[in-house]
Parts: structure tokens; sequence; C-alpha cells
């Protein structure tokens, strides 16, 4: 009876050892079709950690979340594993869509640590939860990636994927969105506009641009939690990001500004004159915005802002520019949503663009009714695919940031019904 109790006991053993672990077929999948999402350019931290662009650093304390995004296609199975340097022993949690695993990394050196297998992931943008358990160094480690395979991982799937051309920053600043109005082809003076942000889109670091044109722009910043500001600025006809290497001959000349308007130059993205007024506008509100474009005689425009605050309820003069070696009316009309923080990249803004009109210098207003949706190379290039714009009553709307789905298509064309009655503005009174 030993020697039968003996046999069946090994039989079973042998069968038991022979039978992969299902975590080692997990990785062993995994480990065949991987793909690495940077840290660096797809996450966010609360309660402590940083994000540079090697990934994440800094994370000491346990209420420390992490929280880094991937746009998925399909539904399906998930696999992921993290590239981190412990620094001693830790145990960390991983949650997708709700489910959690833990996992546990030792070691003084970056490994890929495997986290395990999610089954039948949603599709659309998910987000990769990383938070510390326990650890027996300083921090809970350095993290540079994660690595990730299945079924749910594809062609299609969208992050941004590399530093190249400094993407991990405007990757993490968020797709910016415009609006390119259909103009007359008369002789462009005089372009009016208004913005209204909905309550609760008033998110730091958003520039809700009202009145672009060819050689600037003007709109209104959310600057911190205490400061906004009206901005407007004018490009140099000299090309530079360096505003001290503009040529005399070629500097935008300021010629008046309103009262507490700060006037300067600006540089990193072309260089030119700036303009800006500390002024406390407010999430549900209207704004008017009016923007004049003259040529000279002397081969120079003159361009001129005023914002209308319904709070004071009277045109303020923000400034006025003369620009060299230029000499045309407005055009190229349009408006603009960006994120100038990156910081706040992962939270969604939106604002309404309505009731715009434009002038000739025959003195005929005529209103915009038509304008094509644009985004720039971040969404063209499908790193960030959280981007909208269409019409939302009589008017348009951007939307960016946030990681929501889904996505207008770029160069989709959108119409409203033309407004009924032109600005009446004196502009006598104008400063």
């Amino acid at each position: 009876m030993i020697g039968i109790a003996l046999s069946f006991f090994l039989m079973v053993f042998s069968n038991s050892c022979s039978k992969a672990n299902p975590s080692d077929i997990n990785k062993a999948e995994h480990d065949a079709n991987k793909v690495m999402v940077p840290i660096g350019g797809n996450s966010w931290t609360t309660n402590g950690g940083s994000i540079s662009n090697n990934g994440l650093k800094g994370w000491e304390s346990s209420a420390t979340t992490v929280i880094s995004y991937i746009w998925l296609a399909n539904k399906g199975v998930l696999n992921l594993s993290i590239n981190m340097n412990p620094a001693g022993k830790s145990t960390i949690r991983v949650t997708i869509q709700g489910v959690s695993k833990n996992v546990i990394a030792a070691g003084n050196a970056e490994t890929e640590f495997f986290a395990g297998k999610w089954d039948a992931v949603e599709p659309g943008y998910v987000a990769i939860e990383l938070s510390g358990i326990s650890k027996t160094g300083v921090s809970f480690g350095t993290v540079s990636s994660y690595v990730i395979s299945g079924s749910a991982v594809t062609a299609e799937t969208a992050f941004v994927k590399d530093n190249t051309d400094n993407y991990f920053y405007w990757g993490r600043r968020g797709p910016s969105v415009h609006l390119n109005y259909t103009i007359p082809s008369t002789d462009i003076t005089t372009f009016y506009s208004e913005i209204t942000v909905p309550e609760g889109n008033d998110v730091i670091g958003s520039y809700f641009m009202a009145n672009g044109f060819a050689e600037g722009y003007f709109g209104i910043q959310v600057n911190s939690a205490t400061e906004r500001r009206i901005l407007f600025s004018a490009w140099s006809p000299y090309a530079t990001d360096n505003p001290a290497s503009i040529p005399p001959e070629f500097k935008i000349t300021m010629l008046k500004k309103g009262n507490n308007v700060y006037t300067g130059e600006f540089g990193n993205e072309g260089a030119g004159g700036q303009s800006y007024f500390v002024y406390p506008w407010k999430a549900g509100n209207t704004y008017k915005f009016l923007l004049r474009g003259e040529p000279q005689t002397d081969n120079s425009t003159i361009y001129t802002a005023y914002f209308f605050a319904p709070e004071e309820q009277k045109w303020l003069l923000i400034a006025s520019f003369k620009r060299p070696a230029t000499n045309t009316y407005l055009k190229r009309l349009h408006s603009f949503l960006e994120n100038f923080m990156p910081g706040t990249g992962n939270q969604q803004r939106m604002a309404l663009y309505g009731n715009a009109w434009v002038m000739d210098k025959s003195g005929i207003w005529t209103a915009i009714n038509a304008a094509r949706f644009t985004a720039d190379q971040t969404a063209r290039k499908r790193f960030r695919l959280d981007y909208a714009g269409g019409t939302q009553g009589n008017a348009f709307f951007l939307k960016n940031c946030g990681f929501f789905v889904p996505s207008t298509p770029i160069d989709s064309q959108f119409n409203i019904e033309k407004p009924a009655q032109h600005p009446v503005i004196d502009f006598t009174k104008l400063q």
C-alpha cells in the first residue's frame, strides 16, 4: 500500500511540475510582441512625484498616484510590464479599468517587471494607474516606461511614442485645435467675435484665442489660480524665436496701449510684440473682441485690439502695434484653443465661439457662418486623439485635452446660421 501511495504521489507531483504557471504563459505571449509606452510623454502625477523626459522620479509617498494614458482601437487582452529601477524592494499596484494587480519589484538597476494580464479591456482611452504600497528604500523607484502587448494592442494604438522634436513636451500639453473661418474676398479692416467659456472649463494653462489673423492673435488666458489675462500679440516679419535677434527695422512698434496693460516682446514660438491686461474674466460670461488692421503708406500695417468687458460695459483698449514690412488687410482669420502648461494637459477644456463678423474698408459688415476644423501636429501624428470641434446652438465650439472620445475628423467643415444683427460700435469713441 505504501508503494502504491508513493507512486500516485510521484505521478501527481510530476504532472503538476510539467504544467507551466499561467503567469509564465502570459509573459511569454507578452514578450513575443511588445510595444513600449514612455512615461515621459504620457503621464501625470498627483500628491508628489514628478514627470521628466526620462520618466517618473521623486516617487516617495504612498499617496502619490501616477496615471498614464493610451488609446486602444480594439477590445481585448492587455498584457503589461513596467521598466523601472526599484532601488531596493517595492510593492506597487497597477490598476486598469478597475482591476488591480500587485507587483513586487526588487533590485538596484532598471529591469522589466511583468505586471500581468487584463482581459476584455474596453477600447478608447485607457488609464494605467500606478501607486505604491510598500518600499525598503527612500522611494518606490524610478519608472521609464510601460511595455504593452496583447490582442487589444494594434497598429492603431495611440500615445506619444518618442521625444523626437520635443514631443514629450508637446504631447503632455495636448493637441491644439482651430477654427479657420470662411470670409469674403473684400479688403477686411475689422474682425469682431465673441467667446463663452462654460463653467468648469477655465482650466489653468488654457488660451481661448478669439481673433487670430495672419500676423498675430488675440484672446483670453488662464495663467494661474489667481491670474487671468487678455493677450494680444503680433509676430515680427523677421523669422526667429529670439526677440533680441530681430533687427531694428523689423521690430514691432507699440503705438498705444490701455491703462494697466503690459507691453513687451515674446519669443520661443516666433517672436514679436506682446501685450496683456490682467483681468478677472469669468467662466459662463460672454466676452467680445474687436481687432482692426489698417495698411499704411510706408509699407507697414497697424493692428489694434479692443476687449469689451461686460462687467464694466465698455470697450477697453489693449494695444496698437505697428508691423513693418507689411502692407495688408486682415487675412487668414481664425480662432483656436490651446493648453500651454504640460501639467494640465490631462484636463479637458472647451469654449464656444460665436457671433463673428467682419467689416470691409467700405464699412460693410458680413457675418461669419462657416469654419473648417483643424488641429496641430500632436493630433495629426496621432500622439493625442482628445480633440474635437463642431457646432453647439448657433456657435462653433472647440474642445481638447482630458482624454475624451471620440475625436472630430480633422478638416471637417461646419456651418451655423448667419447672425441677424451686426455689431453696433461707435468707432469714434474707441481710444
